[in-house]
């Protein structure tokens, strides 16, 4: 924020035309336009693919999470909206926390949902604040190269735990449990077939 800027508040938040997202970081407004169709797709699949495995119910293996689509994150005076987020149920197991309008608990894992006009602040704003906040794990997913990589938390920095490209069935962390079809994401090109969704 420049000198001598007036620190911005949850007011120019609430200021903002409908459809956008507003975030503030380090008392700056960021604010991002409505997603693009891919960047929509890619959010609305896995949060499907994710919550039907890990979320709904706990009767089978690997499932206990709590997984929302655009939660408001409040850590002190920064407010983020990470695309997707998840909470272990080991950890909050306790739902009431979703009642409130925002999350002052920081979640166990994020998803970025990366565009040309976000990429900078996702990766080289809120990863610092997810490290600092206790954040397990950070997906950054890139519809445009049809990339997901996965970041896990050190006491310092974040690893690089794997980069994956493509179509086929990937185990990424924390929900390595289960393989994720890595083409079920993307929006198919033209005069091609989708990979199928496989079934819960």
């Amino acid at each position: 924020m420049g000198k001598g800027k007036k620190p911005a508040t949850y007011e120019d938040i609430e200021a903002l035309p409908v459809g956008w997202v507003g975030e503030l970081l380090d008392d700056e407004l960021v604010a991002s336009p409505r997603p693009a169709m891919p960047h929509a797709r890619v959010g609305l699949t896995l949060s499907a693919l994710l919550a039907t495995t890990f979320d709904l119910g706990q009767q089978e293996p690997g499932r206990g999470w709590w997984l929302l689509c655009e939660p408001e994150l409040h850590f002190g005076k920064n407010v983020l909206v990470p695309d997707l987020a998840g909470w272990r149920r080991d950890r909050m197991p306790d739902p009431s926390f979703m009642e409130a309008p925002f999350a002052t608990v920081a979640p166990d894992w994020v998803c970025e949902i990366l565009s040309p006009s976000t990429v900078h602040v996702d990766r080289e704003r809120k990863l610092p604040l997810y490290h600092r906040e206790g954040v397990s794990h950070v997906w950054f997913i890139d519809p445009l190269t049809r990339t997901l990589e996965i970041r896990r938390r050190q006491a310092r920095d974040w690893v690089l735990v794997s980069s994956y490209s493509g179509h086929g069935e990937v185990l990424a962390e924390p929900f390595d449990s289960v393989p994720l079809t890595l083409g079920s994401l993307w929006l198919p090109r033209t005069g091609a077939t989708r990979a199928p969704i496989p079934s819960p």
